[in-house]
């Protein structure tokens, strides 16, 4: 063998295990995040607009090469603390390197396949909000104590409550394509979780688990707190008894659940309609939605709770 198809043979070989080693981007979203980091010398960009069109134009020159990229948000206040706690001079390019790495171990990510950074980026910025919703409400959940009589962890307990809540709530909605939203206000801007889910007759709820882990992680941080949340559900239907053309008309009836002493208590018929027909910010009616009926919410029953607060 010459040298030459030596050297060959081991640059297809290095060129082979580069494809095998993943790389990491993280972009920075918006113009408030881009103006944050101008204030360092090293950071190369002056326009957020021209930034954006050249990590597209590297991501997919990587892409091009077979090579996998995970995508995460920069955060100019997250990468300043990461440069205090680790003793790094944040207006190092080494830095920004570093913290873009960790991202990709401990941050919400996603892989980049080609697609635009504008239809990615609200898709990350979406996880990344779901991931820090779940993380505040963990955290109230971890601070909710233990029982004082039997020793019992009631951040535990309120997730078993919020969990069979879940279950018999779907349960009790039946078939269709069901959109729910529960909120709980414990902050500002409220926690806010939201579940999809479709059931036929035939096959079990399809759920997806991330979905599911943090919409029951809110449900419980409200449970464990006692506070007055509540659970909104719009389930879509084919009404088959009405068409249009040869395709049957879809439904949608909305229902409703406060959260009373840690579990959901239906709301009634005008109590949803008010909820839904009423300006939140003026207090002013409005008009109801083509298709939608209001009804009430359905009885959940409630499982033994040992452990409420006296």
């Amino acid at each position: 063998m010459t040298s030459t198809t030596r050297y060959s043979d081991q640059a297809a070989a290095r060129r082979t295990l580069r494809r095998e080693l993943p790389t990491t981007a993280a972009v920075l979203a918006d113009e408030r995040d881009f103006a944050a980091m101008r204030r360092y010398r090293t950071f190369p960009f002056d326009d957020h607009r021209s930034y954006l069109r050249q990590m597209e134009t590297v991501l997919r020159t990587l892409a091009a090469q077979g090579l996998l990229t995970t995508l995460s948000l920069f955060d100019p206040v997250a990468y300043e603390q990461y440069c205090a706690d680790h003793a790094l001079d944040p207006d190092r390019s080494d830095s920004r390197t570093r913290y873009t790495a960790e991202l990709a171990c401990t941050g919400p990510t996603l892989p980049y396949e080609g697609e635009p950074l504008t239809q990615l980026l609200p898709l990350l910025i979406e996880e990344a909000d779901r991931r820090a919703i779940w993380n505040q409400a963990s955290t109230l959940l971890a601070r909710a104590g233990h029982c004082e009589d039997c020793g019992a962890d009631l951040g535990h307990t309120a997730f078993a409550r919020a969990t069979e809540a879940v279950r018999q709530l779907l349960e009790a909605l039946g078939n269709g394509s069901h959109h729910l939203v529960c909120s709980i206000p414990a902050g500002d801007p409220p926690l806010l979780a939201v579940l999809h889910t479709t059931a036929d007759a035939t096959e079990r709820p399809r759920l997806a688990e991330t979905e599911t882990l943090i919409f029951c992680t809110v449900l419980a941080a409200g449970i464990a707190l006692r506070t007055p949340g509540g659970i909104v559900a719009r389930t879509h239907t084919s009404d088959t008894a009405h068409t249009t053309g040869s395709e049957p008309i879809t439904r949608s009836t909305v229902r409703g659940w406060t959260l009373r002493d840690g579990w959901p208590s239906p709301l009634t018929e005008a109590e949803v309609f008010t909820a839904y027909c009423t300006d939140a910010d003026t207090g002013e009616p409005i008009a109801p939605e083509h298709g939608v009926d209001y009804a009430p919410g359905l009885t959940l029953t409630p499982p033994p709770d040992e452990h409420r607060h006296r």
